[in-house]
Parts: C-alpha cells; sequence; structure tokens
C-alpha cells in the first residue's frame, strides 16, 4: 500500500535553499586544496559536501514531485505571526546590543516579548523584564566578571560606586 505525499508549504522552496547551500559549501570545500588527492585538507570536507548535495538534491526532486497540500497555509501552519515577530525581535535584539548596551536592549527585549506572547499588562512586562535582566547582569557580570556591551548606561560607574560603597564600609 503506498502513501501519497504532499507537499507543505514553503517546504520546495527550503529544499532548493538546502540544495543551493550545499553547493556553496562543495564549491568553498574544494576551495580548500582542490582536488589533489584523498588525503589532502578538503577531501573530507568535500566528501561531507558532495553528500549533503547529492541528498537535497534527492529530497528536492521527490518534494518537487509532490502535490501541493491544499489545506494548509505557511502563514497560519508553518510560520504564524508569533514566530516572524519573534524572528524581527531577536534581529532588532542584535542590532541594538553594541549601540544601546546589554541593560536597556535586554530589558526591551525581555519586555516586549513577554507582553506580545503573554498578553500581560505594560507593569507586570516591565517587572518581570527588569528583574530576569538584573538576575541576569548580577549572574553573568558581577559574580562571573563577563564583559557585556555597556553602551547608554554607564556600567563602570555604578560598579565602582557600589564597590566603593563596600569597600569604605571596612
Amino acid at each position: 500500500m503506498s502513501v501519497v505525499r504532499t507537499r507543505r508549504p514553503g517546504e520546495a522552496v527550503f529544499s532548493l535553499f538546502l540544495a543551493g547551500v550545499s553547493g556553496f559549501l562543495l564549491w568553498t570545500a574544494f576551495g580548500i586544496s582542490g582536488f589533489e588527492a584523498l588525503s589532502s585538507p578538503g577531501a573530507l570536507p568535500m566528501a561531507a559536501a558532495g553528500t549533503m548535495l547529492v541528498t537535497a538534491l534527492a529530497v528536492a526532486v521527490q518534494t518537487l514531485r509532490s502535490a501541493p497540500d491544499k489545506a494548509q497555509t505557511l502563514a497560519r501552519d508553518i510560520v504564524p505571526m508569533p514566530i516572524v515577530l519573534t524572528v524581527v525581535l531577536v534581529a532588532g535584539y542584535a542590532l541594538l546590543l553594541k549601540p544601546l548596551g546589554f541593560l536597556p536592549t535586554s530589558f526591551l527585549f525581555v519586555a516586549i516579548l513577554i507582553r506580545m506572547l503573554g498578553g500581560q499588562g505594560l507593569i507586570f512586562c516591565a517587572a518581570i523584564s527588569a528583574g530576569s535582566v538584573f538576575l541576569i547582569y548580577v549572574v553573568f557580570r558581577v559574580i562571573f566578571n563577563v564583559l557585556m556591551p555597556e553602551g547608554i548606561v554607564p556600567e563602570r560607574e555604578i560598579l565602582a560606586f557600589i564597590g566603593s560603597i563596600f569597600s569604605g564600609a571596612r
């Protein structure tokens, strides 16, 4: 008994994208040392990328031959709006991290995400965001001494002031 396979929305584009990436990786692996010998530095990367390309092309051909599924839509079933907005927020976070710094960027990111996904009130979102970012900051910056982008908040001065309070008590 054979099962008729249908193609989900976006599946054909994604399988062709994977084949394209695999081809690019094969070309890049070939650029390492060419195809001189089986023991050359690029032989293993070329073998891996070649295997990826062959399998990606097989999947793409199989996907393109299958009939599209009419019951599903890309926006509703595959990539719903909350996922798109979260990806946009993550990209915005990455772009704003250096100019604004860790504290304001993380506060905005967490607050907007809680508001968007949880539908909570602004005060609740701000409080949870501030508490979360404060805990993360204390653990990583103060305890583990991980450097984070400073941005517009003068963190060094604040930490020096806190340090002077504790060192002046001796």
